[in-house]
């Protein structure tokens, strides 16, 4: 007899559903999840192209798991992040190609930031994409560079902030971010444990510890912040950054999640390679 889990988020109970969605016989490591707006999950999916079969970067599963679709066979070198944006787009972070691809949920790219196999421009191992209200979008560059980048709704590059170090503001591996209703950026500073707020543009409002190498956060539509680290855990803030819960849903720490409109979370695990969900009892 399976033994059902649950745990609890702040004032809300979970249960736990660890595998989740069909994802059989799907070479790649799970690296991250997103939903669209109709509810569809897009599961990345991370491959070596030096020794593992070939398959697709993405799968796309309904909101009860099936699969109904795979498409990027080839398109990436390094699949690292995925988030859907505004009017059907979905990002992906080509991290060791230096790029982010703008897809249809179809999979054909629509367009690119960055010069592929190019570092430094303006990407340097980039870690993660966040959409803004605006219609504008923000890049974490975490691995090569200790950056933040926001363009506008067209593409175009506005500004950068950020630097290596353990210093206030700076960054030793931005690797995972997001943006809250009132514009505020929130970004997990991986290396440093910690997670720092800032105004739109880039000006330092906070820093929250009292995690350990937080790998990725998310926004819910009342700004509750949720972050996943490597402990395991799961906490929930509140929009000023108090912490309203904490729970250990999985078993080594997500590398990416998602918020689906039904109030279920998807939570991406490379070790083991699944997706885990949360579900509202």
């Amino acid at each position: 007899m399976k033994t059902e889990l649950r745990v609890r988020l702040g004032e809300r109970s979970f249960g736990v559903e660890r595998p989740w969605g069909d994802l059989s016989q799907t070479p790649g490591k799970i690296t991250d999840v997103t939903i669209d707006a109709d509810g569809r999950a897009y599961v990345l999916l991370r491959s070596d192209v030096a020794v593992d079969a070939p398959g697709p970067c993405v799968v796309v599963l309904t909101g009860d798991g099936c699969r109904i679709a795979s498409w990027g066979e080839g398109l990436c070198v390094d699949a690292h992040k995925i988030a859907a944006g505004p009017n059907g787009v979905i990002a992906i972070v080509d991290r060791d190609a230096h790029r982010i691809l703008f897809c249809d949920r179809d999979g054909a790219v629509r367009s690119q930031i960055g010069e592929t196999h190019q570092p430094g421009a303006p990407f340097n191992h980039p870690s993660d994409i966040a959409f803004a209200p605006d219609g504008g979008f923000y890049v974490a560059d975490g691995y090569g560079h200790a950056l933040v980048h926001r363009f506008d709704r067209a593409g175009r590059h506005v500004s950068s902030w950020g630097s290596v170090g353990t210093a206030p503001g700076a960054f030793l591996t931005p690797h995972g971010i997001c943006v809250l209703s009132d514009g505020r950026v929130i970004v997990a500073d991986r290396e440093n444990s910690r997670v720092q707020a800032f105004t739109a543009t880039g000006d330092l409002l906070a820093i929250w510890d009292g995690f350990l190498r937080p790998q990725d956060v998310v926004a819910d539509a009342a700004d509750r912040i949720h972050i996943c680290d490597s402990i395991p855990t799961l906490s929930l803030l509140a929009p000023d950054g108090s912490l309203l819960g904490r729970c250990r849903p999985v078993l080594n720490g997500a590398h990416g999640m998602w918020l689906a409109p039904n109030g279920d979370i998807l939570l991406a695990e490379t070790s083991p390679n699944r997706l885990t969900r949360l579900f509202p009892v």
